[in-house]
Parts: C-alpha cells; structure tokens; sequence
C-alpha cells in the first residue's frame, strides 16, 4: 500500500500497551502522521467520555468515531456531532428478549448528550446507567445504579448486556439467533460482555461517514484492530492490520498482522510511511 491517505486505529488492545498505556514510540509515530498532513482517526468501542486521557497521552486531537461507531465525536471541542441511538422500545425489547434467552444477563446503557457541556460533573453520572445485578468488565466511576425501566427508559448509544457464567462469544451466537438484524451485535472482550448498537451500526459505518467528511476513498484508509468488533472496519478499508495479540476471527480477515500491542505494532507499521 502507498502512503495512506487516512489512519484509523482501534484503542484498547490496538494502540494501547498491555497496561493501557500510548508509548512514547507510538505517540511519536501518531504525531508524525498528524504532522504529515494525513488525518488520524480513533474508532473506539470505548464512549467520548473515555477518550480524552488517549488523547492527551498522543498529543493531537482530530476527529474520533466512539461506541462502535455509533457516535462521531470532535476530540479536539469535546463535542458530540452526531450520535446514532437505540429507542427506549427497541432497548425493552431487546432486553426482554435476552432475558429469556440468556437467563441471569444483566443490562447497562451508554448515553451522550449533543454539543459542549456534555462532561460538566453534574452531568457525568448520567451517561452509564447499570442496574443493580450488572457486573462492570472494567471500572467505571461515572456509573448509576439504577432499576431497568430507568436503565432503559431514554434512547442510547449503546446497550451493554453482561453474564458471569458465558463467554461472549457464546453469547453473541445466540443473541444473533434471537434479535436478528433488529440490532448491532458486536464484543470487545470475550469475558461475558455483549454490546448492542443501532441496526446497521459499525466501526464501519462510522469510520466511512469519517472519511466522507474529509474526502478520502477507502482503498486510502488503513486501519488497525485487534476485537470482533473491529472486523467490519478491517474489512472495509484498503489495507486491514491486525495485531499478532488479535482475536482469531480478526487475524483471518486481516490484509497484513503486525506486532502485539505489547511490541508498539501500530508504531512499527506507520513508521514504514511516516
């Protein structure tokens, strides 16, 4: 592949070191991308809330697409731009059918509120909504606990479902069977966690509206990953990275694999360009 003429990256298990860190070899090769006048892109399962400290840590702020492509966030404002959300009836059905198909699931939901303001302290708690039998994959201090028909009473970005004793695998397959295409189904981790979009919404969709907004054709875009939930984006731009540290499904689809995150692989690859 020539020079790209944008690059997307995935966060957790991509760009970031085992510890979840951005190295300094990393951040340097970011900044040389930035400073060469190509776009650089996170797509992030992660929500806009979760992206500043990578930010900060690269030192260059574009534009980022969050929640698995549900929402396009300005990470230089802090600003939400555009956000696709599940309704508070597609959000009660879903998870009334995942109660009964996966008896002893626990639900959560993701939120953004449009525009500045949306990190002021009175309002962080409002974003994650968990009710009281969810378990958190990760630590979350801006989570409220509170009863599912609050959980799903207003529209989300995402709906996140949990269960101890499944892997996420096991639960993606019989989720699909169940929901169909009413939703987006997709895992970042295989510890028993599910996260739901909007029918039709992707890293994909998200990182596509990215590069129609600056005008690039996709066989232009790289973009690394290491999670299912990366496949739709590895697939659709030209030139797919996965790191060695990826999953097995995402290493089949990959054009080219790169170092583990432990080993700066997404440094060593934009240093062939940059």
């Amino acid at each position: 592949m020539e020079m790209p003429a944008l690059v997307a990256s995935d966060v957790d298990g991509t760009l970031l070191d085992p510890m979840e860190r951005v190295t300094g070899r990393t951040a340097a090769a970011v900044r040389r991308v930035v400073a060469a006048g190509t776009p650089f892109v996170l797509v992030t399962g992660r929500p806009p809330r979760w992206v500043a400290p990578v930010v900060d840590a690269l030192g260059v702020a574009g534009l980022a697409v969050c929640a698995n492509g549900a929402v396009l966030y300005d990470a230089a404002e802090r600003r939400v731009l555009h956000a696709e959300v599940l309704d508070p009836v597609l959000l009660h059905d879903a998870a009334s059918a995942l109660d009964r198909a996966l008896p002893g699931c626990a639900v959560a939901v993701e939120r953004v509120s449009h525009g500045h303001g949306e990190f002021l302290a009175e309002n962080r708690y409002r974003h994650f909504l968990a009710e009281p039998d969810y378990e958190h994959a990760w630590p979350d201090a801006d989570s409220t606990e509170a009863q599912r028909a609050e959980v799903l009473g207003h529209p989300a970005i995402k709906l996140l479902v949990r269960h101890r004793e499944m892997s996420s695998a096991a639960m993606a397959a019989t989720a699909g069977e169940v929901l169909g295409g009413a939703v987006d189904i997709t895992y970042s981790t295989g510890a028993g966690l599910l996260e739901l979009s909007a029918p039709g919404v992707t890293k994909a969709t998200g990182l596509a509206a990215v590069a129609e907004r600056l005008d690039v054709d996709r066989a232009g875009v790289v973009a690394f990953g290491d999670m299912p939930n990366d496949l739709p984006m590895l697939r659709w731009v030209g030139h797919g990275v996965a790191m060695a540290n990826a999953h097995p499904e995402v290493l089949a689809v990959a054009d080219e694999v790169a170092a583990p995150n432990s080993e700066d692989g997404v440094a060593q690859v934009l240093e062939r360009w940059f």
